[in-house]
């Protein structure tokens, strides 16, 4: 693992799960992990009732634009987290895949998308506490 690790989050639409677990990882990490996300067909915009659940937590996603999957993105993470989505990721040696079996945002409303949130901010802190080797 590098030095500062490396995180990719990846969701079909790159619009809500992976956009929450990136921006969730980013603010507990405060810098200590660098944090990606990326779809393999990305969405035109963020889902906005997941950038209102997060917007709850003081988080603004509204400005992230998803973004399509890249072998770069890939290579250059130390942990791949896939969003319980059947999405194909490429597969390189060295790298630690995991799958999080996450509901799917997309056309709920807010009060759907809150245990969805919480559960990824679950995820999220001890994933941060593993990679730091410390609680999150």
């Amino acid at each position: 693992m590098n030095a500062k690790p490396e995180v990719l989050f990846v969701c079909v639409h790159n619009a809500g799960r992976s956009q929450m677990a990136a921006a969730l990882l980013q603010h507990y990490a405060l810098g200590r992990v660098t944090v990606r996300s990326a779809g393999s067909a990305p969405a035109d915009r963020v889902n906005p009732a997941a950038a209102e659940a997060l917007a709850e937590l003081g988080l603004d996603i509204t400005a992230e634009v998803p973004s399509k999957l890249t072998t770069e993105d890939v290579e250059a993470s130390d942990v791949v987290i896939t969003m319980g989505c059947g999405d194909t990721c490429p597969v390189f040696p060295g790298k630690r895949y995991l799958d999080w079996d996450l509901e799917d945002p997309a056309g709920q409303g807010v009060d759907a998308v809150r245990p969805i949130r919480d559960d990824i901010d679950r995820r999220v802190r001890a994933l941060l506490g593993e990679l730091l080797d410390q609680p999150a």
